[in-house]
């Protein structure tokens, strides 16, 4: 799914406009049936609605949704907010429509904003996509005081106060929403962390924007769906065998840290690979061989870190390298003598990430097409602190081209840098999956599909998706509090299960 600029979406909504034709006055009316829909969904008809309108096209919205809420038998009170000479067309036509039993108020200071119960329902219609500036005046005001309070927020397309293509200046007053409902397409700051904490839960619904437009607009940002899923995932023949799926050779492990080794060797084999090779320490040897007795032992000539890389390397079809690895110098050293050779595809997480930060000429020599797994901390170890969020996409832009690399970016909607300048956001994946070694069973995932023959990007969008699914299946079954990393592995099977599912 595209996710389109504040501009793009204005562009759609007038093709629509044009080309359908319809009015914008009908448009509007699409959309808040789209949201009192929603609404209806989540909110009893017990809760009064408290609705809170800028003098804007997001103000008309909210007063749409005034009218067809009250319609179905729920309490409504509208408010008001800036001159009239600031209203839009749009705007006053839905006011003149809103019938007389609506309870209006205009609120002119803060001495006229209403106390909000906890069963209240607040709706933000104050300001959409199109704010360019931070708050001020009253509106500052309201905004502080519909975050002080206890009702519920749902934010109408978006926030009031937040930014959709830039980062919102520091010390902006922005709605604090419990639920956010946009239009057709995800915002941009929906799914950035300093962003995102404003938007709460958030979904999209449709309201027929013309497909012509969204088929040929162009944008460097997507969001990965099932829909994309399905159409990647390759389905299993009859005659295959092991060979068929790939031999993959995972190095990682070292004293004390060998659980990560085994977290990823199980993540790998879950993930359809055939065959597995592991490299491990000499005191890591028992540890693999009981934990994960399907993946074939290679050990090391060191007793308690990786030092020496196997000679033949050819045999593999990937080389995951990093879960529990250490940064031992021995260790620098062997990455150093792999690089300046030919290689199969590689997956580097963890402590090869941290080895690549520390030493640049390991960086300068990193072979085409590599997957790179960094969290942010890590990520700032290879290219420096980002300014803000969208400052950090400028950093992953620039990294992925120059190393013509792709970096998977973990986080809450875990983003997919490539060389080419587009960037894959997750849809899947919940809190639950915030513990230690979760990344670890990402970073077998992706070694074991690489080595299946996926090329960098579909492993890329298959591993992550698949790894978040995962994870909530496993919530659905643990919950998000008691989940652990060896759940997503477990859960992984039920995870494919759902996409193939879907695609009967």
């Amino acid at each position: 799914m595209k996710i389109l600029s504040a501009a793009q979406t204005r562009d759609a909504d007038a093709y629509t406009i044009a080309q359908e034709p319809i009015s914008s006055l009908d448009l509007m009316e699409r959309a808040a049936t789209a949201l009192v829909q929603w609404l209806e969904q989540h909110f009893q008809r017990e809760r009064p609605f408290y609705i809170f309108c800028g003098p804007g096209n997001n103000g008309g919205d909210g007063l749409a949704v005034a009218r067809l809420l009250h319609q179905r038998a729920y309490d409504v009170y509208v408010f008001l907010t800036g001159p009239e000479q600031n209203r839009s067309a749009d705007f006053t036509q839905n006011l003149e429509r809103l019938p007389e039993e609506i309870s209006q108020a205009n609120l002119q200071s803060p001495e006229d904003f209403p106390a909000l119960s906890t069963q209240a329902v607040v709706l933000d219609a104050l300001f959409g996509s199109g704010l360019t500036r931070p708050l001020e005046g009253i509106y500052a005001q309201l905004v502080a005081h519909l975050n002080s309070g206890s009702a519920t927020v749902v934010a109408v397309d978006i926030p009031s106060g937040l930014f959709a293509d830039e980062p919102t200046p520091p010390g902006s007053q922005v709605v604090q929403a419990a639920y956010t409902v946009s239009f057709e397409q995800p915002k941009l700051a929906f799914l950035l962390p300093a962003s995102g904490t404003y938007v709460g839960e958030w979904q999209v619904v449709p309201i027929g924007l013309h497909p012509g437009f969204l088929q040929q607009v162009t944008s460097p940002y997507a969001l990965v769906t099932l829909h994309k899923i399905k159409q990647l995932l390759r389905p299993r023949l009859k005659f295959s065998h092991k060979g068929t799926f790939g031999h993959a050779l995972l190095i990682g492990g070292s004293y004390g840290k060998m659980g990560a080794a085994t977290l990823a060797a199980q993540a790998a084999l879950r993930a359809g690979l055939g065959l597995l090779t592991v490299q491990v320490p000499q005191a890591g040897y028992p540890i693999l061989q009981t934990a994960v007795p399907e993946a074939m032992a290679l050990i090391d000539a060191h007793e308690f870190h990786f030092s020496t890389f196997p000679s033949d390397l050819k045999k593999y079809d990937c080389l995951g390298i990093g879960p529990g690895l250490g940064q031992a110098e021995e260790s620098r050293v062997a990455m150093e003598l792999l690089f300046r050779n030919p290689l199969p595809p590689l997956v580097l997480d963890a402590d090869a990430l941290n080895l690549l930060a520390a030493d640049r000429m390991l960086l300068t020599n990193l072979p085409a097409d590599s997957i790179l797994t960094p969290h942010p901390k890590e990520f700032e170890r290879l290219v420096g602190p980002a300014k803000n969020d969208f400052h950090r996409l400028q950093l992953l832009h620039s990294f992925c081209r120059e190393h013509q690399c792709f970096v998977v970016l973990k986080g809450a909607h875990t983003c997919i840098g490539t060389p080419s300048g587009e960037f894959y956001f997750n849809s899947t994946g919940n809190a639950g999956m915030a513990t230690g070694g979760t990344g670890d069973v990402l970073t077998g995932i992706l070694t074991g599909l690489r080595a299946q023959g996926y090329s960098a990007l579909e492993t890329c969008l298959l591993g992550v998706y698949l790894h978040g699914l995962a994870g909530d299946v496993a919530a659905e079954k643990e919950g998000q509090t008691s989940l652990i990393a060896s759940d997503l592995y477990r859960y992984l099977g039920a995870a494919f299960q759902r996409v193939l599912q879907q695609e009967k």
